[in-house]
């Protein structure tokens, strides 16, 4: 059975350095949360600031990494508690980014809808990867869950 656990950022990116296809550490979070099955860990959450300057309003939290180790609904477990926390903390909404190659099936399981394309092909300007084969060359699509939105609902609004 899978438990959340709250994890330091140390712990996380060690967790993602061992299992993420094509991301590197994360530089900062606001928390990170994990995913335990039999008192190992089998995935985590990294979650921050949008890396979009234009989507960081203070009120929007962004899931930046997000990593199994492929034990069944470990993806759909983080988001979920993503969301929770949140919505605890006073956000208004969550949002995340997969590569359009992948189904997003993690993310409709938690509740999240996709708002299509977002993001380039690749980095620009001064930070842009050191390496040109450092992350796939492919459009990102970005998935968003409105807390305000999920409330409205519940009180039949």
């Amino acid at each position: 059975m899978l438990e959340l656990t709250p994890i330091t950022l140390r712990e996380a990116n060690a967790f993602v350095q061992s299992y993420h296809r094509h991301h590197k550490p994360s530089q900062g979070h606001k928390f990170s949360i994990g995913a335990m099955e039999d008192g190992h860990l089998v995935g985590v959450a990294i979650c921050g600031r949008p890396v979009s300057r234009r989507m960081d309003d203070g009120f929007t939290l962004e899931v930046n990494r997000l990593c199994t180790d492929g034990t069944k609904n470990a993806c759909s477990i983080l988001y979920g508690a993503a969301y929770r926390a949140a919505k605890a903390m006073g956000y208004h909404r969550v949002i995340t980014y997969i590569l359009e190659s992948e189904s997003g099936t993690s993310l409709k399981a938690a509740g999240y809808l996709c708002e299509g394309r977002a993001g380039g092909l690749e980095w620009n300007g001064e930070r842009k990867p050191k390496s040109e084969n450092q992350y796939p060359h492919e459009m990102k699509t970005r998935w968003v869950k409105n807390i305000k939105q999920q409330e409205e609902k519940m009180n039949g609004r």
